[in-house]
């Protein structure tokens, strides 16, 4: 099984390489396999040229998919982040 969430990133710069550091730090805290789309490209959620490859700006949805035992809580939070601005 799998949990997904979509949301809208808050920054206006989008995940550039601090707030894509941070995004990768987070989801590195959980076991689960975690993958976020933007358009059609899917890639690692846990990979820094990943994040950095899709050239995700400020304003636009992107979709959090995460599969394994702590699967909704990998998603919530990195949800959390990307709706808090990435204030930690």
């Amino acid at each position: 099984m799998q949990f997904t969430k979509e949301v809208k990133v808050q920054v206006p710069d989008g995940l550039h390489h601090q707030t894509a550091a941070t995004f990768i730090q987070t989801a590195n805290r959980f076991s689960s396999l975690i993958r976020m789309t933007y358009g059609t490209n899917n890639v690692n959620a846990k990979s820094l040229l990943g994040v950095l490859r899709l050239g995700i700006v400020g304003g636009v949805t992107i979709r959090i998919i995460a599969d394994g035992s702590d699967e909704q809580e990998a998603v919530d939070a990195l949800v959390d982040l990307v709706n808090s601005g990435f204030s930690e």
